[in-house]
């Protein structure tokens, strides 16, 4: 297991996150290292892009252009 030291958290900052790991009944160690853990669950935009650049279209524009004009026609 790893050790991560944070260096210049303004007071603040440092007072919000004691502020919120006290309200969580957790000490501030445990607190970061739960939100670090869900920081990492969650994909960042760049692998959402690469994801979505891995799927093939369900729909291209041209048929979405056309079902646009298959649509207005029938009413």
């Amino acid at each position: 297991m790893k050790t991560i030291q944070v260096r210049n958290v303004p007071d603040t900052v440092y007072g919000q996150l004691k502020a919120r790991a006290n309200a969580a009944g957790m000490s501030l160690s445990d607190y970061l290292l739960s939100e670090f853990k869900e920081i990492v669950e969650q994909p960042t935009l760049m692998e959402m892009q690469e994801r979505l650049h891995q799927h093939t279209p369900v729909v291209t524009p041209v048929d979405t252009a056309r079902m646009v004009r298959e649509e207005r026609s029938r009413r």
